[in-house]
């Protein structure tokens, strides 16, 4: 059996951890190696935190729910990478990108009536 908050919690922390990822690549722009590029890159420690949030969500949602059900859903971040890279980075989405998303639904879908 798996608690709706669960379910909430995973989706949720896709979509944050999906932003964090968007940070990172705009960190990625100005990023030198260097360790004072490191700590004044606003987009690379907030990319990093939201990140991290998610990931806490998630093994928070771990408590309610079987992995084997939850771990898929966290194929949902591709999904919400492709709509913010698009929306947020100007990337192109073409065809064979949305037929993965569609595939990745199909397949998340499965697993999740699997579940009954």
């Amino acid at each position: 059996m798996i608690e709706l908050y669960s379910l909430v919690l995973v989706i949720v922390g896709c979509v944050i951890g999906a932003y964090g990822g968007i940070l990172l690549k705009k960190a990625s722009a100005t990023l030198k190696p260097t360790l004072s590029s490191v700590i004044h890159n606003r987009y690379l420690i907030s990319g990093v935190l939201i990140y991290g949030i998610g990931t806490v969500m998630y093994i928070i949602a771990l408590r309610g729910g079987e992995l084997s059900i939850l771990y898929p859903l966290i194929a949902t971040s591709y999904i919400w990478t492709a709509i913010f890279s698009q929306r947020l980075l100007g990337e192109k989405m073409n065809r064979n990108k949305w037929i993965g998303i569609i595939l990745i639904l199909i397949g998340v879908s499965l697993i999740g009536m699997g579940a009954k």
